[in-house]
């Protein structure tokens, strides 16, 4: 069996171990600037042992973010996104910036630009319709993927992980029941999965072979008309031909209409609400139960769809959920998948792959209640875990 621990290679990078901490936001940065705080946190879980930490969100424009406090990728966010690859760097581990556009999860009226999506639809967040891109504006927005890149190479990132789930903006053009488009980025899967496509081969050719390119792939959406598993497969499938990623990190669901086909685990529709204005609240409380959904945790949860592609593809895999133990991770490796990735595990308990080398019995504390879920808008954390938070700003969930 592959051992987890031992180092290994993705694309040009050289790694200590396959476990990769997922991007997760962090909710510590009030003005979309690297802080000091935002540094400790990936410092700390690289030296908790993993072999490549995520950055999220880097987005590609200022209105790709969903909501203003997150970082956008420009060049005076280098030198801080710098500080911190480099204490990253000095525990032994690798850095990756996950870069992307929220489309149509984009907060409007917190970035104070439109949401972006494929076809007209009316944002709640924003309060107002989205903004249709003509082609031009498609090209465009590639571009800005491009130039992110490069400046995450700049930043001294080993890696870029290009965002193509959870109905971000590359994957609402995966979407037919969010992409209604007439035109070539429109109607058959392969319009759809050209945006996807064209964002790849771009990024690939802006930072060649500097540094590793890997992309988070719905494997469905989770919604009745949304983007499906076989079309996934097929969009995978063109990607590997492409040539221009890495790796496949797999996931699943919808941040616009399915979040929790994600994270499996408790539903945290009580604790979400009090994070929201009043008007919102009260509606949010009337379609909480649908909007949140409750899935089962199990360990691995979304093996028994990401196993299909393992079946097709013969590219690096990062298999993603339910990722808390060694029995899990040497689950993934015996199914043939590269890499494991990690989350709230890591937030209950950054020093987690230390103490599972250590002692292979060693059990997570998540509990999957999902609270840390609403935390994003504050401070990303685990309430459970028992040093205090310290918000950054005192309108920083406006």
């Amino acid at each position: 069996m592959t051992d987890v621990f031992a180092p290994t290679t993705l694309g040009p990078l050289t790694l200590r171990n396959r476990v990769i901490k997922a991007a997760t936001f962090e909710g510590r940065t009030p003005d979309a600037l690297v802080t000091d705080d935002l540094i400790e946190f990936h410092r700390e879980v690289a030296a908790g042992g993993v072999a490549m930490t995520t950055v999220a969100y880097c987005a590609v424009a200022p209105g790709g973010r969903t909501d203003r406090h997150q970082i956008y990728m420009r060049p005076e966010a280098v030198p801080g996104l710098r500080r911190l690859t480099d204490a990253v760097h000095a525990e032994g581990a690798a850095a990756s910036a996950q870069i992307g556009h929220a489309g149509p999860v984009a907060n409007a009226a917190s970035n104070r630009v439109p949401a972006v999506a494929p076809s007209r639809f009316f944002s709640p967040l924003g309060m107002a319709p989205m903004k249709v891109p003509a082609i031009g504006e498609i090209g465009e927005l590639v571009a800005a993927h491009a130039e992110a890149a490069k400046l995450a190479v700049e930043s001294g990132f080993d890696a870029v992980e290009i965002h193509f789930g959870h109905n971000y903006l590359a994957s609402s053009f995966l979407s037919p029941i969010l992409n209604r488009r007439k035109d070539v980025y429109g109607g058959s899967l392969e319009n759809r999965a050209r945006f996807a496509r064209e964002i790849a081969r771009a990024v690939r050719e802006a930072v060649g072979d500097r540094v590793a390119v890997t992309a988070k792939l719905n494997m469905e959406d989770g919604i009745r008309g949304g983007f499906t598993l076989p079309e996934s497969l097929q969009v995978a499938a063109w990607l590997e031909a492409d040539d221009a990623l890495d790796a496949l990190e797999l996931t699943a669901g919808s941040s616009l209409l399915n979040p929790m086909l994600l994270f499996h685990g408790a539903a945290p529709r009580r604790e979400f609400a009090k994070t929201l204005p009043a008007p919102t609240r009260w509606g949010f409380r009337m379609v909480g139960k649908a909007f949140l959904r409750e899935y089962p945790y199990e360990k691995a949860y979304l093996l028994e769809r990401a196993r299909q592609f393992r079946r097709e593809l013969s590219m690096p895999l990062v298999l993603l959920g339910g990722i808390t133990d060694l029995e899990s991770m040497q689950l993934a490796m015996a199914e043939g998948f590269d890499f494991v990735a990690m989350g709230r595990a890591l937030l209950r308990e950054p020093d987690l792959l230390r103490r599972i080398q250590s002692d292979a019995a060693t059990e997570s504390a998540c509990v999957h209640c999902n609270e840390c879920m609403p935390t994003i808008y504050s401070r990303t954390r685990c309430v459970l875990r028992l040093d205090p938070p310290r918000p950054l700003s005192a309108d920083h969930t406006n």
